[in-house]
């Protein structure tokens, strides 16, 4: 989130388990709704990845109105992305005394809530 004028409330969820472009197709849903409509898309959504979302976007609001002293009603998401994080890397044993890697992937989730204007 580069450039972010004052009037905008943000929160980041770091290190959350998922890989990045399995979230980013929850917040292309996401992205440009009210708050409320946003909460109810979530919670209908089949993804594991909709729980840290809707953390990070609670949060987002949270900040938005305890913080900037905005209500939570006539908010909107302006801006919301996920990059990669780390990765964890762990072996799994395989055939013949091999070990097979594995990478658990994680991601960097950002959201930001602003009035509507």
């Amino acid at each position: 989130m580069a450039n972010t004028s004052p009037n905008h409330a943000l929160a980041h969820g770091r290190f959350i388990r998922g890989s990045a472009s399995k979230v980013r197709r929850v917040l292309d849903q996401i992205r440009g709704r009210s708050y409320r409509e946003a909460l109810i898309i979530l919670e209908f959504m089949p993804y594991r990845s909709t729980g840290p979302i809707t953390k990070v976007l609670r949060s987002a609001v949270a900040n938005a109105e305890h913080n900037m002293g905005m209500d939570p009603s006539n908010l909107v998401i302006s801006q919301a992305s996920a990059d990669m994080g780390p990765s964890l890397k762990r072996f799994r044993p395989r055939a013949q005394g091999r070990a097979f890697a594995i990478k658990k992937q994680t991601c960097h989730i950002s959201i930001a809530v602003a009035p509507t204007a």
